[in-house]
Parts: structure tokens; C-alpha cells; sequence
């Protein structure tokens, strides 16, 4: 647009007169507000582009201890926080994974100037609380030969030492026999429906491949410093009388 509006300022104002050229520039700039994105179209390009950022990363680092990733926006570029039980896994030998993921996600899916740091879990919180670790700590031992209830009650201890509030583990597929079901194990207090379940409880589904099909790992937690929005207490009333004293004796 610009080279254009340049074009036309470069001609002489006796062929194209001042009314003519006020015309054209505004026919020009009306063009350019048609293709301006509206403010909801821009949204949701955004949030599809982090969709996908996400979604790259959990398929690319998965076998390296991959828990989660925060994506933020900044004056210089674009900053990509990566939660991992392996932080030096996910590195790589000087940097190397690291710098293939920064390449890829600038030239493949247009991210400007990635900065990716990754954090441990272990520092932040018991990484028995985070659900993704605990799924993929059974589908390996599962891909191992592990037997899949051994696993479950592992993770069942792991969790209870840990100190979680409530969890749920369903292993489905072909567990004894030819035709696929499903085995659950609860413990504690955990909701499944109501806001408390969709922003509260912790949920991941990780799937494995083995010798006779597919199968699906799902858990639920509620970690031991999440408080239920049912949870209160209720402070004791107290005296005037009795609380004159104590103001005075200060």
C-alpha cells in the first residue's frame, strides 16, 4: 500500500488533481481498514496458534518427562515456559533439543523470536501432583511387561504418601481378555462435575501402544493445597468484654 500511495504522490499535481488524489488516498485507506482482522478473529488465531505450540511440544517431548507449558507474550517475542519432571532431558546435550524446537516453531509455525525456559516441577510442587506424570510413569511401566493392577497400586502409594486430597486411575483396553474393558481405582474426595472438577481437579489421558492394542490411561487429582469451594470455617464469635482486656494488657 505504501509503495503505491508513494507512486501516486510521485506524479505531477496538473495530471492528477488535489481533489482526485484525496479520493484515491481514501479508497486506499478503506481498503486496508476491509482487511484489517476483526478483534474476535484475531483472538481466536491467537489462541489456535498456542492450540498448536502445545500440542507440538507435548507430541515432541513426551518420552523426556513433558508435564506442561505456559505461553506468554512480550515486547521482545514470544516466551515459552516448559514444566518438566527432566528439565535436562528436554535440553539436551548443549542446547540441542532446545534450539531444533526454537527453529521449528519459527520457520513451521511462525512464532516470533521463541525464548524457552524450562523449569523443574520438582521445585515447584511433589511431582505426584501433576497428573501427566503419574500416567506416564504407568504406561511405561506398562510397556515394560509390568502387570497394569501392580502399576496402579504403586501409583496409588506413591500418591497417598504424597499427600493428595483424592485421585482417580482408569486403565481401559484389553486388560485380561480378548475384548477391551476398563479398571478404576478411587481414593479420597474428588469431583467429577461443577467448577470445582473443570478448574480444580488436575486430569490427563496418555495412551500406549503394545502387543495387543491401545491403551488408555486416565487420571484425577486434587492436590493436598487445593481447598474445595464446599470448605470453609467458621471463626468463633468473640466478646467485647473479653477482648477489652487483652487491648489493654498490649
Amino acid at each position: 500500500m505504501c509503495s503505491y500511495m508513494l507512486s501516486l504522490l510521485s506524479l505531477d499535481v496538473e495530471v492528477v488533481g488535489w481533489k482526485d488524489l484525496n479520493m484515491v488516498l481514501m479508497v486506499v485507506a478503506m481498503s486496508a481498514a476491509q482487511r484489517r482482522l476483526p478483534v474476535y478473529k484475531k483472538i481466536l488465531e491467537e489462541n489456535k496458534k498456542k492450540w498448536m505450540i502445545k500440542e507440538f511440544l507435548e507430541y515432541r517431548l513426551s518420552r523426556y518427562g513433558y508435564i506442561d507449558s505456559e505461553i506468554l507474550k512480550t515486547p521482545l517475542g514470544t516466551r515459552i515456559v516448559i514444566y518438566a519432571e527432566r528439565p535436562s532431558r528436554i535440553i539436551g546435550r548443549k542446547g540441542a533439543i532446545v534450539k531444533e524446537i526454537s527453529n521449528i516453531l519459527t520457520n513451521k509455525l511462525g512464532v516470533e523470536n521463541p525464548q524457552i525456559d524450562v523449569i523443574d516441577v520438582s521445585k515447584i510442587e511433589a511431582p505426584e501432583m501433576f497428573p501427566k506424570v503419574v500416567a506416564y510413569r504407568i504406561a511405561n511401566a506398562m510397556a515394560k511387561g509390568v502387570r497394569f493392577r501392580r502399576v496402579m497400586f504403586v501409583a496409588i502409594r506413591q500418591l497417598t504418601e504424597a499427600g493428595a486430597k483424592g485421585f482417580e486411575i482408569v486403565v481401559s483396553g484389553k486388560l485380561s481378555t480378548e475384548r477391551a474393558k476398563f479398571e478404576k481405582q478411587i481414593f479420597g474426595k474428588l469431583y467429577k462435575i461443577g467448577y470445582d472438577a473443570k478448574q480444580r481437579v488436575r486430569r490427563a489421558v496418555v495412551h500406549v501402544l503394545l502387543k495387543p492394542g491401545i491403551y488408555g490411561i486416565e487420571v484425577r487429582i486434587t492436590p493436598a493445597t487445593m481447598r474445595y469451594s464446599d470448605e470453609y470455617k467458621i471463626k468463633p464469635p468473640t466478646r467485647p468484654e473479653a477482648a477489652a482486656p487483652a487491648e489493654a494488657q498490649q
